[in-house]
């Protein structure tokens, strides 16, 4: 039996190899040893096989930001829940590292990237709002401080590979989430 996770990786692994624009579906079927239909039932089409980790990844974040105690400043709640979020097995680091190069350097990935960016944004700022400061302007600048971080913290690790991207985040978010509200 595939998972959604075991196809996205050998789609993965042909896009690298042939190039995203190259591989076909039936490429992937064939080398993954089911059939195209079967792709389907899995990924409505094949750039979604590279976003296959995104709802469980939505999940984390989402989780992350709601273990924060009350008291607690929200940007080391923040910090935990993203790089909880985007944690990955320590085999799957080179494939994260792919699927990020993947999704940043191709056209149209971003352009379907950008339904789940949108995701990530909204749960930053509704967590902002609702447990930080019922303040609009601070809870979308969070959302998007959490999105520009994460984006910046992935060039950042694709540029320097022997980094580690849990590092990058860190980093990244300490310059980027606004100051905690008076």
């Amino acid at each position: 039996m595939t998972t959604p996770h075991e196809l996205a990786k050998v789609a993965q692994r042909l896009f690298v190899e042939t190039g995203f624009e190259a591989t076909s579906v039936d490429d992937i079927a064939l080398a993954a040893g089911i059939g195209r239909r079967t792709f389907f039932r899995y990924f409505p089409a094949k750039a979604d096989a590279l976003f296959a980790d995104s709802p469980a990844e939505l999940d984390r974040l989402r989780t992350g930001l709601e273990a924060g105690e009350p008291e607690e400043s929200y940007r080391p709640v923040v910090t935990r829940a993203v790089i909880a979020a985007l944690a990955f097995a320590p085999g799957d680091r080179e494939w994260a590292l792919q699927r990020a190069r993947l999704v940043l350097a191709e056209p149209v990935l971003l352009a379907h990237a950008a339904v789940v960016f949108a995701q990530w944004r909204g749960i930053a700022t509704d967590f902002a709002r609702r447990s930080v400061r019922d303040d609009e302007f601070f809870a979308r600048a969070v959302g998007h401080a959490v999105l520009a971080a994460t984006l910046a913290a992935h060039e950042q690790w694709i540029a320097h590979p022997d980094g580690e991207l849990a590092d990058a985040l860190v980093g990244m978010l300490e310059l980027l989430l606004p100051p905690e509200p008076p």
